[in-house]
């Protein structure tokens, strides 16, 4: 058996690290937050870690496809992040692209927490809904937690103050107040949304000065119904496009409000990056960069973000699921983004 001084080990992991042979571990060391964007194709799974090495995943992918979106979560949270379990797993709403994965991950690494809107009796545009939540059910040992707007995750503080609140869960918002929304005219109403995705949970993140949105698949009336008269949000710094880049969300009176220095959005190929939508993001003052998960193949390049923001450029089939990262700097001053494990970070200033 071969011995290893101290000195030697520290040589041979600095060697290893150098070639790309050993995980980084840069959140726990370097006071970042880190946010992974995770290929599911078209349905949703953000994974952050904090300086601290805590852990939060938001939504899971799509079940079966041989383990495809899985695999995926799971080279992203061991390989990448480096983690050893996941300390709390979150579901927007009960449609199977968002949680599809979460008793399949259960039973490849340890999840401590699970939090839910809420389990309904039923859900009317799926059939399968009762057997599908059987298995989370399962997986969550019954003890998910419930969360409403307004509600705090425990997530640990550090020298960087850091939060997670709800603003919207369940159809219901945070109170409105704050200043006036110089957009709330631009709000047309549409039919009532009766899907689970109007009830979707939104979550926003706090990390000294930076700011971030994700709202799962929250639609059009609820998201104004957020955001006007009042904007209780105020102006952020990244935004996770709302419901893959649909135009049955992503209301201009919630995005114009937001008026985000950076989109994230996670499509598909053939799911999501509607025209209308990025149209309606490009509007924005303060925009720097949107970045897409894929190149919607149904668009024209001239339709969409330029090919060096996309991070998968063809069709599932025999897509490598190239992720996203943001990486925001103690304090919250700046944040990098970039695409895979290859690209160049791009570097932007929060407000």
């Amino acid at each position: 058996m071969i011995s290893l001084t101290n000195p030697l080990r520290s040589l041979l992991a600095l060697s290893l690290l150098l070639a790309g042979l050993l995980p980084t571990f840069a959140s726990a060391k370097d006071g970042n937050l880190d946010i992974y964007f995770i290929d599911v194709e078209g349905g949703a799974c953000t994974l952050f870690v904090t300086p601290s090495g805590e852990s939060l995943m938001i939504d899971s992918g799509y079940p079966d496809n041989n383990g495809r979106d899985r695999n995926r979560i799971l080279k992203v949270v061991r390989d990448v992040a480096g983690l050893k379990h996941i300390d709390h797993a979150a579901v927007t709403h009960w449609h199977r692209d968002h949680y599809g994965n979460h008793a399949a991950l259960s039973t490849q690494i340890k999840i401590r927490n699970f939090w839910d809107r809420g389990i309904p009796a039923e859900l009317s545009e799926d059939a399968q809904f009762q057997a599908r939540v059987a298995d989370y059910r399962s997986a969550s040992q019954n003890k998910s937690k419930t969360l409403k707007a307004g509600d705090m995750l425990p997530l640990k503080s550090g020298k960087t103050p850091l939060s997670v609140r709800i603003v919207t869960a369940s159809r219901g918002v945070i109170p409105n107040t704050g200043k006036t929304n110089p957009f709330a005219k631009l709000h047309k109403p549409k039919p009532v949304d009766k899907s689970d995705n109007a009830d979707s949970v939104s979550f926003l993140l706090k990390f000294g000065r930076f700011t971030f949105l994700c709202c799962g698949d929250l639609t059009w009336n609820i998201e104004a119904k957020l955001v006007t008269p009042k904007n209780p949000i105020g102006r952020i710094d990244m935004y996770m496009v709302t419901h893959h880049g649909l135009p049955s969300s992503n209301n201009p009176v919630l995005v114009h409000a937001l008026d985000p220095r950076v989109a994230v959005m996670c499509n598909g190929p053939t799911k999501g990056g509607a025209a209308e939508v990025i149209s309606t993001l490009q509007e924005g003052k303060s925009l720097k960069a949107l970045y897409q998960l894929h190149r919607n193949v149904k668009l024209g390049p001239e339709a969409q973000t330029p090919a060096s923001f996309i991070a998968n450029s063809g069709q599932t089939e025999g897509c490598e699921g190239v992720w996203i990262k943001a990486s925001i700097a103690p304090r919250g001053k700046r944040y990098t983004v970039q695409i895979g494990a290859e690209g160049k970070p791009r570097r932007y200033k929060s407000r």
